[in-house]
């Protein structure tokens, strides 16, 4: 029987509806893909407050891809002018002020209409635990200054903290493992995985008044104080971390001056880690002021002292030996010195901070073999001071002391810590890893912004524009179809 021009139409029609609902069904269905959108650019600032300066940190990441590992780069790095923090324990108000230079830099940085949502922190570290050793009473008038300050700025102001010698070893660590990416990786399958843990870097970190070591060592932690544990995306880290207080450079500088004067029976003390030719008048108040220095001060400390160097690095290296107390170790496997207990030495690692400016003085970052690197150092100590300074013009603050830094380094690397020669290729030195400085500011960040979370980030996907578009094409002609074909039988002619 032959259809009707109604039936014919609606037939067309039905088909076409079926046709486009199954094409938009698959587009419905099929996998979305992820893709990049335009994001907002988040900062955050970290003031360190460390022993010798402060240093101001500005970082940004990407807003959609904030607990993704590896996304924050640094920004803006400003060195605040003067000394660190805990200078300023007569004048707690100046400690203050000396952070507003380097504020002004980074709001200048920081878009005017983000400064609110900015989160700023100081963490305080060595020179600060001293001082609230010392006096608790100027150390928190100092940290009250600060916090004014910084309180009174446009960012939101998080608080300045005390850090502890093992949260700074820990946030270091983070730190260099993060920028290096090691902490987690996205898979091919689309999963987070954690990398081996014998692949994470250990950080050697050394500032002006303590020095941190912090791995993952091959088996258990024994001793509970030296074990830091973390849960980051989703996989847990317990990680050996120490902090040696009074072994930073400037500290061990002035305890090894302070032994000097001590076995010195006149006002001349010749200093065997400066070099011959160099003299100097110092004076012997400054140097018993230090918690550092447990040597007996003279009885007339308003005299001044005259330093002469003899250029003699193995006269130095005895005399830096004797800051240590290796025998308290004696016997033990898991001993560094000063009867701490350390695991055996693993994996690879990075020696940043004052390890790092040492070394790069003294042209040593680019992975020479020890023997290399002790000849280096005890040539340049043996060279005269008229030849030093006329070699290095515009470095004299620190250049007396970069023989005695150089040598302290390699024996508290390998008489304490316990590389070799063997396992010294496994330090790299090193100042920042991909445009980032390495030292806890960033760890530091992290956990408090939360933006390493304890959980895996959950994985948001989306479909192509392309196939958006389309599927709204072929919903719409789906919708035409049953439309059209319910007017052809609503409003068609019969028969």
């Amino acid at each position: 029987m032959r259809r009707s021009w109604k039936e014919r139409v609606s037939m067309a029609l039905l088909g076409a509806a079926v046709a486009s609902g199954l094409t938009a069904l698959v587009l419905i269905l099929v996998e979305a893909t992820t893709v990049l959108l335009p994001a907002d650019t988040k900062f955050g600032i970290v003031f360190d407050a460390g022993s010798s300066h402060t240093s101001l940190f500005v970082y940004q990441w990407p807003a959609d891809k904030e607990n993704d590992t590896g996304v924050v780069s640094q920004a803006l790095v400003c060195q605040v002018e003067g000394p660190g923090i805990s200078s300023y324990a007569s004048d707690p108000a100046r400690a203050g002020e000396s952070l507003q230079a380097c504020l002004e830099e980074a709001l200048a940085l920081i878009p005017e209409a983000q400064h609110r949502e900015t989160p700023a922190f100081l963490g305080a570290t060595a020179g600060m635990r001293l001082l609230s050793q010392k006096n608790s009473s100027q150390a928190r008038d100092i940290f009250a200054a600060v916090s004014q300050v910084l309180g009174q700025s446009p960012v939101d102001f998080q608080g300045a903290e005390l850090l502890t010698g093992r949260d700074e070893g820990a946030f270091g660590w983070i730190t260099v493992n993060y920028v290096l990416g090691m902490l987690v990786k996205y898979s091919f399958s689309g999963g987070w995985i954690q990398t081996p843990q014998q692949t994470l870097v250990g950080a050697l970190d050394m500032g002006g008044a303590s020095t941190q070591i912090t791995f993952v060592p091959a088996g258990p932690i024994r001793d509970e104080s030296t074990q830091a544990t973390f849960r980051l995306y989703g996989f847990d880290y317990s990680v050996y971390t120490h902090s040696y207080l009074c072994f930073g450079r400037d500290q061990m500088l002035g305890r090894l001056l302070a032994r000097l004067v001590q076995s010195s029976p006149a006002v001349l003390v010749r200093h065997p880690c400066y070099h011959s030719g160099y003299q100097a008048t110092l004076s012997l108040a400054s140097l018993y002021e230090s918690p550092c220095v447990h040597t007996t001060a003279p009885l007339n400390l308003t005299q001044n002292l005259t330093v002469e160097g003899t250029g003699n690095p193995g006269a130095c290296i005895t005399a830096i030996w004797e800051l240590f107390n290796f025998s308290s170790c004696t016997g033990r496997g898991d001993c560094a010195f000063d009867g701490v207990y350390q695991p055996p030495l693993q994996g690879q690692f990075y020696a940043f901070s004052n390890f790092y400016y040492t070394f790069h003085f003294l042209n040593l970052t680019a992975g020479q073999p020890l023997g290399t690197v002790n000849a280096t150092i005890w040539e340049f100590c043996q060279r005269p001071w008229k030849l030093v300074e006329a070699s290095y013009p515009g470095e004299h603050r620190w250049l007396r002391d970069y023989c005695a830094s150089g040598l302290y380094i390699l024996t508290l690397l390998l008489e304490g810590y316990g590389f070799t020669e063997d396992t010294w290729p496994s330090i790299e030195f090193r100042q920042q890893v991909g445009g980032t400085d390495i030292g806890w500011t960033l760890g530091y960040m992290l956990n408090l912004t939360g933006m390493i979370p304890a959980e895996e980030p959950a994985q948001w996907r989306a479909e192509s524009y392309g196939t958006w578009v389309a599927r709204v094409v072929f919903v719409v002609l789906t919708l035409l179809a049953i439309l059209g074909t319910a007017t052809v039988w609503i409003l068609g002619p019969q028969g």
